[in-house]
């Protein structure tokens, strides 16, 4: 069992998106498993379930103790999730690693984030012209228990299947069924509900699986103190910039399971990316902002002078 340093440093970079959005997990580190190592599939989706065992739980403890999860809303959806990671996991079985029924289901799952993606994006415009703001309480939230048990069972079989779905497509779905939550609070939600679906989907990957330990540690080792840092960030960054950053991640994994190319995928992002930042200088004027306080703070230290006796009085 060898660690490979490239695996390590991959697995930090994920782990990191993994711990700022919930999402990302599977959706990343399975393909670079299988496209940049020529890890066989089954193998990556069987060693990415099981280190997420250890991942998972350290993003959930950062925010736990920010009280950032409501833990009956995770109770509803561990009921649905965790008896479907069995399910997909068997289903994985049966397909097998390489399996054109296996490519399909990818390809159906790329179809759903992208249209996820898109969905969040017009979610934000609706609220930006509504002023509408995502301020409820994690804790005062009435949970519907039947959507958010079939939400769970949607990821459950999913995660089972792909060891995507428990971030990337339950996080969508999350933040449309209870939408006044802040992005922070179903990440800090998400993640928790993820720890036992995750150690059943792995308990199911180390029966019927085939994990490759050396994999499984490298990404270990690389992975989990980057969630550490990216879970402390979400559990403490305001929504606006946590939910761009969950919109960014779930697009660029719809892509690529829908079968976009590395080279085209790079380009792609890198063209939203440039186009994002472009859209919040143009909205934002962050220059204009900094000289109008300028302006402010010397209008008001010239009043001041004004006001205040340069000399003595008159007589």
């Amino acid at each position: 069992m060898t660690l490979n340093p490239y695996i390590v440093l991959g697995s930090a970079v994920v782990g990191l998106l993994v711990g700022l959005t919930g999402a990302g997990g599977g959706a990343l580190m399975t393909p670079m498993l299988i496209l940049l190592f020529g890890v066989k599939p089954s193998a990556a989706i069987s060693s990415d379930l099981v280190a997420a065992v250890l991942m998972r739980p350290v993003g959930a403890a950062v925010h736990l103790r920010k009280g950032t999860v409501n833990l009956r809303l995770v109770g509803w959806m561990v009921v649905g999730s965790v008896p479907m990671a069995f399910v997909g996991a068997y289903l994985l079985h049966l397909l097998g690693g390489s399996s054109a029924q296996q490519q399909h289901v990818e390809v159906a799952l790329g179809a759903a984030l992208l249209v996820g993606a898109a969905a969040m994006v017009f979610r934000y415009i609706l609220d930006r012209r509504s002023g509408n703001q995502r301020i409820g309480t994690v804790h005062k939230i009435s949970v519907r228990p039947l959507p958010t048990i079939l939400i769970g069972m949607i990821g459950g079989v999913i995660v089972g299947l792909t060891s995507v779905g428990s971030g990337s497509l339950m996080i969508v779905l999350l933040l449309f069924l209870y939408p006044l939550l802040g992005a922070n609070q179903l990440v800090g939600t998400d993640l928790t509900q993820a720890v036992p679906l995750t150690a059943a989907a792995a308990l199911g990957a180390l029966i019927v699986g085939s994990v490759q330990f050396g994999v499984t540690t490298s990404i270990i080792v690389g992975s989990v103190p980057a969630v550490l840092i990216g879970s402390f960030l979400s559990s403490r960054a305001p929504d606006r910039y946590i939910r761009p950053i969950i919109t960014f991640v779930i697009f660029a994994s719809g892509l690529k399971y829908v079968g976009v190319g590395t080279t085209a995928l790079g380009w792609i992002l890198v063209i939203v990316a440039l186009a994002g930042g472009g859209y919040w200088l143009v909205r934002t004027q962050p220059w204009r902002n900094g000289n109008g306080r300028q302006v402010a703070t010397e209008t008001a230290g010239a009043g001041q002078g004004a006001g205040s006796p340069t000399g003595p009085p008159g007589g």
